[in-house]
């Protein structure tokens, strides 16, 4: 069905139009105003609900011609549907020239609203709106718990909003043992779970109660444990679609355990930011877990991030990791428990003048202004005791 909204001042007119449209069962309607927006307002609704029709009134020939405009910049591609009490001559001109193909009134007969759909549809097939979407998703996936995934997530994210007008959304999805709550103290009841219930449904109005604002960063918290919760893919796109159109940059914390909605989220991202310490354990699961992956074509998303490094008693030094799995290690943090244990202490992001806060800063630059490095080749020699098969059988 097509996503429409309704730009209408008259509330008996835009009732009267919203039943006759949704009648037909070719228009879903996501939001109608009952006044003509500012900019500002028509950019949210827009983003919000994504319309591939607009019903506009052109009570105000004036204001109905500034909405459109701002359509134009805003919202291109998508078609616009007047609607009035009634038509004369002199209205029907102004709006043709305005660019408006079909006009509606009084009575909304059905034949008449079916032509002007059937109109809309061919045109929508030669050229579909063009919202704006960010293509800057990044997914950070542990190895194992314990990795340190979190934290890297939720400094890596803070330093992205730090760069100019960079709204950046970060989504705690492990939904078994979600810490960005705890790190944060974060005060909001609603959750991520709140967001998936509704993200068939969201607005601009509903949204902000969701989140937790921090600058120019925003914070969806896991919530309470929750471990049978069913996450539909359904779901977890329309989420993602959102807030592709609302943000910047988004960042996904995932648990690790490569669940259905973990690899929709990851086949959804630009890069999928796998973090490990250079440990055994670590290692082995990162090995396992890009295995793993192959079996869905993600794996040559898949960059490694190695924290805690140390400069001195490393069982593993940097090379040794991208020959273990045999992929370069985009980034390297250096070990600092106690300023990590500090920050999370007092409920706040480690201090950026830090050599570890100007590591999450530089790496914050890597993913967003630069281009992706490749990966390299893998040698196929070192610690054999590591070796899983090159592909396994993915569980459905």
């Amino acid at each position: 069905m097509l996503r429409c909204i309704v730009i209408c001042p008259d509330t008996e007119l835009a009732a009267h139009l919203e039943s006759a449209v949704t009648a037909t069962g070719e228009v879903t309607v996501g939001r109608t105003l009952n006044r003509y927006p500012t900019l500002g307002d028509l950019m949210r609704t827009v983003r919000a609900h994504a319309p591939e029709v607009i019903f506009l009134s052109f009570d105000s020939l004036a204001k109905a011609q500034e909405t459109m405009k701002s359509l134009e910049t805003e919202a291109e591609g998508v078609q616009v549907i007047g609607i009035h009490p009634q038509l004369d001559a002199k209205l029907l001109r102004e709006t043709m020239r305005m660019g408006v193909r079909d006009f509606l009134t009084e009575p909304f007969e059905q034949h008449s609203i079916l032509e002007a759909l059937s109109t809309v549809k061919s045109l929508l097939e030669r050229k579909p709106p063009a919202h704006e979407s960010t293509g800057r998703v990044f997914a950070f996936l542990p190895s194992k718990a314990g990795a340190g995934t979190s934290t890297i997530a939720l400094n890596v994210s803070a330093a992205i909003a730090r760069h100019t007008d960079t709204r950046v959304l970060l989504s705690d999805l492990d939904l078994n043992s979600g810490m960005m709550r705890f790190m944060l103290k974060l005060q909001n009841d609603y959750s991520v779970i709140d967001a998936l219930e509704h993200a068939l449904r969201v607005d601009e109005h509903l949204w902000p109660q969701l989140v937790t604002s921090l600058g120019n960063m925003d914070v969806l918290h896991a919530g309470r444990v929750n471990p049978h919760l069913r996450v539909e893919g359904a779901q977890i796109r329309a989420l993602i679609d959102f807030a592709r159109r609302n943000y910047q940059v988004l960042c996904f914390d995932l648990s690790g355990n490569l669940e259905r909605y973990s690899i929709e989220i990851m086949d959804a991202s630009k890069r999928i930011l796998l973090v490990c310490t250079p440990e055994v354990p670590s290692l082995h699961l990162a090995r396992e877990k890009i295995a793993y992956l192959r079996n869905f074509d993600l794996d040559t998303r898949v960059s490694i991030v190695l924290n805690r490094c140390q400069k001195k008693g490393a069982a593993f030094t940097r090379q040794q990791v991208e020959e273990l799995l045999g992929m370069p290690v985009l980034f390297a943090f250096p070990n600092d428990y106690l300023r990590v244990n500090r920050a999370v202490a007092a409920a706040t992001c480690v201090e950026p003048g830090s050599d570890l806060g100007a590591a999450f800063a530089n790496f914050a630059a890597e993913l967003i202004e630069r281009k992706n490095l490749p990966n390299a080749e893998g040698k196929k020699k070192f610690l054999e005791f590591f070796a899983v098969p090159s592909r396994t059988t993915a569980s459905q």
